[in-house]
């Protein structure tokens, strides 16, 4: 049911945390992968340690804000791979904790342009291509718990992150038809390059995990089963949905 050998997926911001994590899930169960990052160097690390599974592995170096890049890469994907079966729309940054009254429009749209627009030009041409194929496909966006319980001075973040929760809902609905599915993934507090500075001070620490009921910080490891859920066949009716991976952080 779960066995992903002929499926390709995309995952972009895939070089690294819960998008590595999505890619090693993916590629562990026989799926080719095409990962898409902007940071060479992690690029070509990820590839090392994806390509240890015995799949088709590539990586791209990509940022999602530039419509031109998303454009090209998909294009580059298809050429080496041939289709497209899931594409994880997981590349995202973070908001800089300034105070809202202060925030500057150059701010906003810093994290807009990424974690909005970069999710749209890649779900766009996924859609294109998805419905070219004629098969159908399964769309996935990384979120946030900020999209439910707010973050003072990440307004923007929050915003953004909310969002993608209503694009993946009109997605499931306008694109059914063409058999793609969309859903969105909460992560809780989750050990990655994103969360480190905060990881790092003994306040966050000693606050946070007690607000965890499992009482632990998630991994990337934590997602390689619901990658691996919504990419396969098993999932062909699960669409519209947001799924909550955080150690039951969101019923606390």
């Amino acid at each position: 049911m779960f066995d992903l050998h002929g499926k390709v997926a995309v995952v972009t911001g895939g070089n690294g945390g819960i998008g590595l994590g999505f890619a090693e899930g993916l590629a562990e169960q026989g799926a080719d992968v095409c990962i898409w990052g902007t940071n060479e160097a992690k690029n070509t690390k990820a590839l090392e340690s994806l390509e240890k599974h015995g799949t088709k592995i590539a990586a791209i170096q990509c940022d999602v804000s530039d419509e031109k890049q998303v454009v090209a890469a998909f294009s580059e994907t298809i050429s080496n791979f041939g289709h497209v079966d899931s594409c994880f729309a997981n590349a995202g940054v973070g908001g800089g904790g300034a105070s809202f009254d202060e925030m500057t429009p150059e701010e906003w749209q810093r994290v807009f342009s990424v974690n909005m627009d970069g999710v749209m030009f890649t779900f766009r041409e996924a859609v294109k291509f998805m419905r070219e194929q004629g098969n159908g496909g399964s769309l996935i966006v990384t979120s946030s718990g900020t999209a439910r319980f707010g973050a003072a001075g990440s307004e923007h973040y929050s915003a953004t992150k909310a969002g993608v929760i209503a694009l993946i809902q009109s997605l499931a609905v306008g694109q059914a038809r063409y058999g793609i599915r969309a859903n969105a993934i909460i992560p809780g507090w989750i050990e990655t390059a994103m969360t480190e500075r905060a990881f790092a001070t003994e306040a966050f620490q000693t606050r946070v995990i007690k607000r965890i009921p499992q009482r632990r910080w998630g991994t990337p490891e934590d997602f390689k089963a619901i990658a691996v859920y919504f990419a396969s066949d098993a999932s062909s009716y699960h669409t519209g949905d947001t799924i909550a991976i955080d150690g039951g952080v969101s019923h606390a």
